[in-house]
């Protein structure tokens, strides 16, 4: 089939596809319709084949249905995340419903008719790919074809795009009856190729998987062809009101914002921030229609349970610069939103609805400046940030052919409420014990560094590794995002001895993150040298990097954890040397002294805020290290009369535990004092030598 406007090329490839099976065309469709954001959001819609297949028992054919698994993604999915059922048994579900008013009990029938012993849950949806009679279904949510679900003359506009060739069915909660309105309407229309569900999405069929795929396609260029034309020339969101401040202000902006707003939601669990500032979203903000079209919600169902009944807009006038009252309003403002969203609950719920949940905003709207999303963690408030943009573009295609309708406010709520999508919350795993939680790791590509930072990734945190050697970062994040992927791992360049440097980064891990919770000050260097030796120069480069370094990255710490009111953890890295003498190294020894010292004044001044400061005092940790190599090295190992391998021998021994440090064993130590297995302890020094008399704290 030529798709008549190639705005969506097909991506198929015969040749590819010929050897496949049928459930194996179906995981290739999948995945082509998923890698286009214009065809569908992430985790939205659907597909499904029906196939014939021996069944297990008897070796007779069957027919089964192989369609997306509850909770899934088209784009990423892989076989074992298709739920499988006999086709015979979901036809024999007709004879169990009981009318629309028990209609989610169904959803307890779907484990009866799964095919093959399938541990892969069916979802909601499933009972709407079932009864269409065609072999291969697509379930989209394009931003173009919802642009016409949710326009107030949708039914009309869709005759008018589409003709007898796709259909109209009004608004209706995704479930057991929608399936079986979507059958009564194909066997009714026996010719039509699809339909659009009134502020939901697209529904296409066919008998063969390519023939599906390239007709989902072709409609929604059909959309996005005819709103190219009808919105050409015209006047979006009624024009701008304001204009975007330059990029470097906008971040500025944000990094301010960022973390009064995370402190402010994190009541409940720590959030973590987004920020989006591209231009589909500027446009948005700068308009004349931001705050009606804002107040209306959402529309797709998808898009209102990643962003909320509606977004808040910071009252921010980029003409006037007016931040510093912004910030002061912004907790009246937070609360307001807050009130608003109890009131929504209270007028909406139903005797047997779930408890209100977090009251607080996702999505918060800047004029001048961008978008902000906050979640559990950050993959969450990318991805609500991306269902942001789909509801901008849609609100967009609709409010200029047409007028922008949300989801009516009991329909969202009884979507947000819902006590199968409850269920469905009291089913995800417990949190990981840092997860929401935020650490910069200064000195974070050295041994001791990456394996902190590997260590708080294990356990959700999000990090922020910072260094000088920028090559070094660029390995170390490539070995970490690799394992633990991209959304949870960023790095800045930065000097610890630089003022500016050092604010720089704490602002740029503020607009990526939201703010920080964990400071790990680990940046190293080392020297040995009589002191008749010592120079002034290297004096002062050990003081500037172990003593100035660590008091300017804790001051910039203190500054952001009093914004974000959330207590914190600081982390020094400092040594057994700050407590034990040891010869010549006499500007070493010196500096982590005090470091030693700074982490008890520090300890003493944030305590009231919740800022805890601990210090963990490595030894002789060799492997992987960086203050290990070159010169120092040479020197510690010239002072002891031996060679790298002697030396690692000789600090084993002459410890009380004969043992090796690893950077692993300081990563366990930090990991212990930034999570709340700590929660009572500052002002602390831990030793991880392998036990050193000399360093015993007094």
């Amino acid at each position: 089939m030529l798709i008549a406007n190639p705005r969506l090329a097909s991506l198929w490839d015969d040749d590819r596809a010929k050897a496949m099976s049928e459930p194996e065309k179906l995981l290739y469709r999948s995945n082509l319709l998923g890698s286009d954001k214009r065809i569908t959001n992430y985790g939205g819609g659907n597909t499904s084949a029906k196939v014939m297949q021996p069944d297990p028992l008897t070796g007779d054919e069957a027919e089964v249905l192989w369609v997306k698994g509850s909770g899934g993604d088209v784009g990423s999915i892989k076989m074992d995340g298709f739920a499988t059922l006999y086709m015979e048994k979901l036809r024999a579900l007709k004879g169990k419903y009981r009318g629309v008013a028990f209609e989610d009990e169904m959803v307890g029938y779907l484990p009866h008719c799964t095919f093959n012993l399938n541990p892969r849950a069916a979802s909601i949806d499933t009972p709407l790919h079932a009864y269409v009679p065609k072999s291969h279904v697509d379930h989209m949510h394009p931003d173009a074809i919802i642009a016409i679900a949710a326009s107030k003359n949708s039914k009309e506009l869709t005759a008018r795009i589409f003709g007898d060739e796709i259909g109209w069915l009004p608004w209706k909660k995704p479930g057991y009856e929608l399936g079986l309105w979507l059958e009564k309407f194909c066997l009714e229309n026996p010719d039509a190729k699809g339909v659009v569900l009134e502020s939901h999405g697209l529904f296409t069929w066919a008998d063969d998987a390519k023939e599906c795929y390239e007709l989902t396609l072709e409609i929604i260029n059909k959309a996005i062809a005819f709103f190219e034309e009808e919105t050409a020339g015209k006047t979006i969101f009624g024009g701008a009101v304001c204009e975007s401040l330059g990029k470097d202000e906008r971040r500025k902006v944000a990094a301010a914002l960022m973390p009064a707003i995370r402190g402010m939601v994190s009541g409940l669990q720590p959030m973590v921030g987004h920020f989006n500032d591209s231009e589909t979203v500027l446009e948005f903000v700068n308009s004349a229609e931001l705050r009606p079209l804002a107040a209306l919600g959402t529309s797709c169902p998808d898009h209102f349970l990643r962003t909320k009944i509606c977004p808040l807009v910071v009252d921010f006038d980029p003409a006037k610069g007016n931040l510093d009252e912004v910030l002061a309003g912004l907790p009246a403002q937070v609360e307001a939103y807050r009130d608003g969203y109890a009131a929504y609950y209270d007028r909406c719920k139903h005797d047997d609805s779930p408890a209100l949940r977090d009251p607080n905003a996702v999505v918060y709207l800047v004029p001048g400046v961008g978008m902000i999303t906050f979640a559990k963690d950050k993959a969450t408030a990318r991805i609500s940030g991306e269902f942001y943009v789909n509801a901008i573009n849609v609100m967009r295609g609709a409010s200029t052919v047409s007028e922008y309708c949300g989801l009516p406010e009991q329909e969202a709520f009884d979507i947000e409420y819902w006590l199968l999508e409850e269920a469905k919350l009291q089913r995800m795993p417990k949190p990981k014990s840092l997860a929401g939680k935020v650490a910069l790791v200064t000195g974070g590509a050295g041994g001791i560094g990456a394996a902190t930072a590997e260590r708080y990734l294990s356990e959700g945190a999000c990090v922020v590794l910072a260094d000088i050697n920028a090559d070094a970062l660029d390995s170390t994040l490539e070995a970490l995002a690799g394992k633990y992927s991209r959304d949870v791992v960023r790095t800045v360049v930065m000097n610890v001895t630089d003022e500016a440097a050092v604010d720089a980064a704490y602002a740029e891990a503020t607009v990526e993150y939201g703010g920080i919770d964990i400071l790990v000050s680990n940046a190293g260097i080392a020297s040995s040298a009589p002191v008749e030796e010592t120079s002034l120069e290297l004096w002062n480069k050990n003081m500037s990097i172990l003593s100035t370094g660590y008091f300017l990255v804790s001051r910039a710490a203190f500054k952001l954890m009093r914004v974000q009111g959330m207590g914190g953890s600081i982390v020094f890295v400092a040594s057994k040397n700050g407590l034990a003498a040891s010869p010549n190294a006499s500007a070493y020894c010196t500096a982590k002294a005090s470091e030693i010292h700074l982490a008890r004044c520090l300890a003493l001044e944030g305590a009231e805020a919740g800022i805890r400061v601990n210090v963990v005092n490595p030894d002789a940790v060799l492997r992987g290290s960086k203050i290990w190599e070159g010169e120092w090295l040479e020197q510690r190992a010239s002072t002891y009369k031996t060679d790298k391998e002697g030396l690692e021998e000789m600090y084993r021994n002459r410890s009380m535990l004969k043992r090796n440090v690893l950077p692993e064993d300081i990563a366990e130590a930090a990991y212990f004092f930034a999570s709340e297995k700590s929660a009572k302890s500052t002002g602390n020094i831990l030793n991880v030598d392998a036990g050193n008399q000399q360093s015993f704290p007094r």
